[in-house]
């Protein structure tokens, strides 16, 4: 039996095109989703000149069923998992997903140092929330009071503290996961020792939301140190930085942090172009030997991360890229980038930077990635994986 849909259309311009409108269900814009021939509501008021309705007949609603939104922003979990199921249906790709209405923290017991969240949660919302109870989720992405674990998990993010905590794939117990078909499943679990059956969480992680959206996880936490503390030291050329650099790594003094910038913050402003920075955490004791043995090297100024924000919540920059390599080649990665703002973390060799040359092209193994999207992603539903 034909399915009849009626639509108000306003301030009409129909033509002979015959256009088709949808509204969307929340924000009521309008939008076309077929050209058909129309046949006009015979119920319409003629008097009306700010609204017209018409109906469309057809005999499969399912094939006017209106398009899903490319980026969409879910209230709970069931409209998530109803539109994915709806452009799963139609073939349709959904661009990105907006989770920021997903910010509960589900379970967290102190005494278990383990706390659930849904992921669209800030860092800084649940930095603050556990260390109340002393604790701490030991990642720091630029910009956490902007950053969601969402965006965390979308794409590794890590801060300068990586150095000594690692990234969020080793704080992960387990994830809820929203799949392109609509399927919710779970991987990893709740406790810290779980190794029952492939670990699912660590290819979700990093996957940019191509493989599936990731809207709860589990993590494990750590107590906050005792102290920390951030030393700096300038240099006037990138080499005398450079082997500055070496040598702490050779001498191995457990830093939290070893950037290399040439970002300009004040109050160093006018300091020479090229910085050292360093970062102790953990016991007082721990944090005053490695302090000695730093000052014994010259770094004896107090420092800080500003460069960090500053790089990063820099608007209308160039360009942001990213270059992973060796520690040891680290001069040699950065002698192209004269004249360009960098972050280089010289203790795991990751460098990013604005404007300047894009980073060398990575061989990577793109046959597995297409073998892994067309196991969970075969209509392309979500986003390729940008590698």
């Amino acid at each position: 039996m034909p399915q009849v849909i009626c639509e108000t259309f306003h301030k009409p311009s129909l033509s002979s095109a015959n256009l088709v409108v949808q509204t969307h269900p929340r924000t009521s814009e309008f939008y076309p989703i077929r050209v058909l021939p129309l046949r006009f509501d015979s119920r319409a008021h003629p008097a009306e000149a700010e609204h017209l309705h018409f109906s469309i007949v057809s005999t499969d609603a399912a094939e006017y069923a209106p398009p899903v939104p490319p980026v969409f922003q879910p209230s709970n979990l069931a409209e998530l998992t109803a539109r994915l199921t709806a452009a799963h249906g139609s073939g349709q790709q959904i661009d990105a997903c907006n989770l920021d209405r997903l910010s509960r923290i589900i379970e967290y017991q102190p005494e278990d140092m383990v706390v659930t969240v849904e992921t669209g949660i800030t860092i800084e919302a649940l930095q603050n929330h556990l260390s109340q109870a002393k604790q701490w989720l030991p990642i720091d992405p630029p910009l956490p009071q902007a950053t969601t674990i969402a965006d965390v998990l979308h794409d590794n993010l890590s801060g300068p503290r990586r150095l000594a905590h690692g990234t969020i794939r080793d704080w992960a117990l387990g994830m809820r996961v929203a799949l392109p078909d609509g399927t919710l499943i779970r991987c990893g679990g709740k406790v810290v020792k779980n190794v029952a059956g492939y670990d699912l969480a660590r290819l979700f992680i990093g996957s940019q939301g191509s493989l599936g959206i990731i809207v709860e996880a589990t993590f494990k936490l750590t107590p906050l140190p005792e102290r920390e503390t951030f030393v700096r030291r300038g240099f006037a050329s990138l080499r005398e930085a450079v082997e500055a650099a070496g040598t702490l790594r050779e001498i191995n003094l457990n830093f939290v942090a070893l950037d290399l910038h040439n970002i300009r913050t004040a109050p160093h402003a006018a300091a020479e172009p090229f910085t050292l920075v360093l970062g102790f955490a953990g016991a007082n004791e721990d944090v005053a030997f490695g302090l000695d043995r730093a000052g014994e090297l010259g770094f004896v100024e107090p420092g800080d991360l500003s460069y960090e924000h500053a790089f990063h919540a820099a608007t209308g920059a160039e360009p942001l890229h990213k270059l992973s390599i060796l520690p040891s080649r680290l001069g040699e990665a950065l002698q192209p980038l004269d004249g360009v703002q960098f972050v280089a973390r010289a203790g795991n060799g990751i460098i990013y930077y604005r404007g300047g040359p894009k980073p060398p092209k990575q061989d990577l193994p793109r046959h597995l990635f297409e073998r892994v999207k067309q196991t969970f992603d075969p209509k392309r539903v979500l986003p390729d994986l940008q590698a």
